[in-house]
């Protein structure tokens, strides 16, 4: 069993009581949820409640949440770079390529798979303690609840922006200055796996700055307050500044003129998006102390970096 808090929102009032829990404790089902409320496992400012009554935004909400088997995947023996680990929390360094979640076409070989086989039992918490994710060709720091306490604390950071999160993306164009994007993110109409800037997509904002210029490219420093799909993909595309390497957001690919032979090369076998989570900082769980770790980027990224210096000298 594990006791989960949290406060409801002001801008829920007037909702339903399994309405609010179902967005607040989003990991379990709605029928989970409204069997314990049944059984009195779910206090409002003290006081059980049925599933209809109305609140009014403030309450703080405790859940006894029962720890049950919630993931059915497989356990692999997939290598895991652990950056830090203890009782309550693991940071893993997620190489590019390598799928955080199982979903059709990739029920094996993920990031879940390789946590089951490190510690089993992930099995108990929702997603197998992951709290957030990276696409699959992202590389970098990534967090992971080890109990059901941490993740509801590390949840909680994320809903209330308190987490630090900044990557490393090199992007197509010269830039002069960094900035923020503040544009709502939603689904494209036509092609559900790509997320385009819209007015009613969901509020996104995305702070970036400059890290190294280049000739034709611009390595920059992102910061993000909120975490939607594609978030830095879709802003930075957005802006007129395309991840290199982005398939899916990039257009066409074009060689730039008058490039090396080394550089025309190391760019056309880059094949993914130039993104790294270089820098993850959080309230630790159970020390509430702030705990901040660091990731150099990968070889791949690494060489593409040199290989740009050295053309700024051709």
């Amino acid at each position: 069993m594990a006791i989960l808090t949290a406060k409801v929102p002001e801008e829920m009032a007037g909702k339903r009581f399994d309405q609010c829990l179902a967005e607040i404790f989003p990991d379990y089902s709605r029928s989970k949820l409204q069997s314990w409320i049944k059984a009195g496992r779910v206090t409002v400012n003290k006081k059980t409640l049925k599933a209809k009554d109305k609140l009014d935004g403030g309450e703080e909400v405790v859940l006894d949440a029962e720890a049950e088997v919630v993931m059915e995947y497989e356990a692999e023996d997939i290598p895991l770079d652990i950056v830090y680990e203890d009782e309550a929390i693991l940071i893993v360094n997620k190489p590019a390529g390598l799928v955080v979640h199982p979903a059709a076409g990739h029920w094996q070989g993920t990031l879940v798979n390789a946590l089951l086989n490190h510690l089993a039992s992930l099995k108990t918490l929702p997603r197998a303690g992951i709290v957030h994710r990276l696409d699959k060709d992202t590389s970098g720091l990534l967090m992971v609840a080890k109990t059901l306490q941490a993740h509801n604390s590390l949840s909680s950071q994320l809903q209330e922006r308190t987490i630090v999160r900044e990557y490393l993306a090199l992007v197509k164009g010269w830039m002069t200055a960094g900035g923020t994007i503040d544009e709502p993110l939603g689904r494209h109409p036509n092609d559900r796996k790509r997320h385009i800037v819209r007015e009613d997509g969901k509020y996104a904002v995305t702070h970036y700055r400059l890290e190294q210029r280049f000739k034709r490219y611009t390595l920059v420093r992102v910061k993000l307050e909120t975490g939607r799909t594609h978030q830095i993909r879709v802003h930075m595309a957005y802006a007129q500044y395309p991840l290199v390497g982005d398939q899916v957001y990039s257009g066409r690919f074009q060689m730039p003129a008058n490039c090396s032979e080394q550089l025309e090369y190391v760019l056309r076998n880059f094949k993914r998006q130039a993104l790294h989570a270089t820098k993850l900082g959080l309230l630790h769980p159970e020390t509430n102390e702030y705990c901040e770790w660091e990731q150099a980027v990968p070889e791949d990224m690494e060489n593409l970096l040199r290989v740009l210096e050295q053309d700024e000298l051709d």
